[in-house]
């Protein structure tokens, strides 16, 4: 063929092309403008990486090093002096509390919660004092996220107030997180509210969890979310593991208020494995993923450790969900044990057992679990699923109004096999209070909603019905 019949062949056929191509961009952009009209915010927020950053191992280090040096913090032990004992530990939190609150023109109410108890191992009347600092959200201040460690320490005898107990990862890993968290947080503004914790009584009973979880229903607190962390610190267990890239987050599966009638609707409908703490830690999970560097969770399907016990509980007993924040493997010989040497073995729970930079990771993944629910919307309420013997499920919620929903960008929701342990698939629907999900049989998939803000925090996602419930911002 000569060369210019070619040529002449070649800007025919390219012709067609550029027209094909005008018209599949045409439809693009056609397809692009009817999917614009739902903006969707961003998937990941800056603030968080910067967040993470500004955690200081040094500072959590400095900070073990003073709770375990008043020697014991032991519930029953002694409380007058300055240097030594629970009550100067839980005053030094105070002030540490309140020199952060400075640092950023009082964003703090510090305060003591306390009552007297008695127990099993609590023989005698005695007040059980824990420390709360709240930093006030700017749109819907009675709503809030929390994070808690714990104040006191034991030996091998749960009565032994006297000897030496330093419990440098049990709890002043926990305690250092709270505290580190409230230097960073406090620095930034938010929806919401997030209270910082120091509890009290853990080792004798979990009174410090109960006291201040009652005061919280007493003022109408509406705590969406507490993160306790027991044990944050050590990175070599007993089984001869050592790893400082996982950590557990451990939740309850059924709501411990659940009604009979509320358990028949879970029977019917499902939801056995999507309590608000359970959905809090595949919140929390998410963040470990898009935030931390080299760290994996490790959801554990149990309320707590097998037949153990933490902070968190109290507040699940009173339907606030919460979650135990730890490391992956412990070691039984340094925890509730006597300082000692036996055949050249080591018991303790000491210092030379905390790894700082471990303890700084886990307080980065509370940091950025705290900063994006506080900076959420109001989580969905009321949330309900229909779809029996239709083609397709249904879900809806209601949605809030005023200064509450300032932020408010829409909703995303969520939907899995019934046997997915995370949530898969997604999709965000914008300001609307319904969706269906087209040709996916309610029988099938789980579903879920979360609230999104303008700048792309979410709420943990919250499952239909009394199962799913995290207390409507109604209430």
């Amino acid at each position: 063929m000569p060369f210019k019949h070619l040529a002449h062949k070649n800007l025919i056929l390219t012709a067609i092309v550029l027209v094909l191509l005008i018209g599949v961009s045409s439809i693009a952009l056609k397809q692009g403008s009817a999917t614009a009209q739902v903006a969707v915010p961003p998937q990941e927020i800056p603030l968080l990486h910067q967040l993470v950053k500004d955690v200081s191992a040094d500072r959590i280090e400095t900070d073990i090093r003073k709770l375990v040096s008043f020697g014991t913090r032991h519930t029953l032990s002694e409380t007058e002096s300055e240097t030594r004992g629970i009550g100067a530990a839980r005053r030094w939190i105070y002030e540490e509390f309140r020199k952060i609150s400075r640092d950023c023109g009082g964003c703090l109410e510090v305060m003591y919660v306390s009552d007297t108890v008695t127990g099993n191992r609590i023989p005698t009347p005695t007040e059980v004092v824990s420390v709360v600092a709240i930093q006030r959200g700017e749109s819907d201040p009675n709503r809030y996220v929390a994070m808690s460690g714990d104040i006191d320490s034991r030996v091998s005898d749960p009565l032994n107030g006297y000897d030496e107990s330093p419990g440098a990862n049990d709890n002043a890993t926990g305690m250092a997180g709270a505290i580190e968290a409230a230097r960073v947080l406090s620095k930034h503004k938010f929806a919401g509210s997030i209270i910082y914790m120091g509890l009290s009584g853990e080792e004798q009973g979990l009174f410090g969890g109960q006291i201040v979880a009652q005061h919280a229903l007493d003022n109408n607190w509406r705590i969406k979310a507490v993160l306790n962390n027991d044990m944050i610190g050590n990175i070599a267990g007993i089984n001869g593991v050592i790893n400082n890239t996982t950590a557990r987050v451990f939740s309850e599966g059924t709501r411990a208020m659940e009604t009979p009638e509320e358990a028949r609707i879970r029977r019917f409908s499902g939801g056995e494995v999507d309590s608000p703490s359970r959905n809090i830690a595949r919140f929390v999970d998410r963040q470990a993923d898009k935030y931390i560097p080299n760290l994996d969770i490790m959801m554990i399907y149990r309320l707590d450790r097998f037949s153990r016990g933490g902070h968190h509980r109290p507040f699940n007993a009173v339907g606030i969900p919460g979650v135990r924040i730890m490391e992956t493997n412990e070691h039984y010989d340094r925890q509730h044990q006597d300082i000692r040497v036996e055949d050249g073995r080591e018991y303790g729970d000491v210092i030379e057992g905390v790894d700082f930079d471990y303890a700084a990771k886990l307080t980065s993944l509370n940091i950025v679990s705290l900063a994006e629910m506080a900076a959420a919307p109001p989580f969905p309420g009321e949330v309900e699923l229909q779809g029996a013997v239709r083609p397709s499920a249904v879900i809806n919620w209601k949605r809030p109004s005023g200064t509450e929903a300032e932020n408010l960008a829409g909703y995303k929701v969520y939907w899995r096999l019934t046997d997915s342990n995370q949530w898969t698939y997604s999709k965000f629907v914008g300001d609307v209070q319904s969706y269906t999900f087209e040709n996916l049989v309610v029988d099938n998939y789980y579903f879920g909603v979360a609230a999104v803000a303008n700048n792309g925090a979410e709420t943990p996602v919250v499952f239909p019905g009394p199962m799913g419930n995290f207390g409507g911002y109604e209430e």
